[in-house]
């Protein structure tokens, strides 16, 4: 069982990552702003004075740090495919890996959301991941039924 819940909570990590790069790659000039600001940080003061038609190194860094960000995309989404198959093939239930999965992904995008573009989440929000997180206990607690044998009467 174990296994299956490793697989099933790193699947979801990587189905919020892969979400998030989709965020960076195809969002509003996020990576832009992050890349001025770096800039500003450890440049130094000697940027500080720039002429307005003075072009930066973020005017053209931004478009091969979206085509990163897409790669890791399709590269996520891969390995996340990779570990829900291994989650399902390990555990006892498609239920217990699916639910355990979209928890995993449910908590780690609020957390990468928190992280990366500031974002916070509504009270009804941590109502509903409050809920699956209670459904996804109720799975876990419960023992799978043995299969019952059936005696069947023959008439002959």
């Amino acid at each position: 069982m174990f296994p299956g819940v490793f697989y099933a909570l790193l699947a979801g990590f990587l189905g919020a990552v892969a979400s998030s790069s989709a965020k960076l790659s195809l969002g509003a000039d996020y990576l832009k702003g992050v890349c001025e600001t770096g800039l500003k940080t450890w440049g130094g003061e000697e940027r500080k004075f720039r002429q307005a038609d003075e072009t930066t190194a973020c005017d053209w860094l931004h478009i091969p740090l979206r085509l990163l960000c897409g790669g890791l995309l399709f590269t996520c989404n891969a390995v996340m495919w990779t570990f829900f198959a291994k989650a399902l093939r390990y555990s006892s239930s498609s239920a217990r890996a699916t639910v355990t999965t979209t928890a995993s992904n449910f908590i780690s995008s609020a957390f990468l959301g928190q992280l990366i573009f500031g974002e916070t989440h509504a009270v009804l929000w941590w109502v509903g991941i409050s809920l699956t997180l209670s459904g996804l206990l109720v799975l876990h607690k419960s023992a799978p039924r043995d299969a019952q044998p059936t005696t069947a009467k023959k008439d002959e």
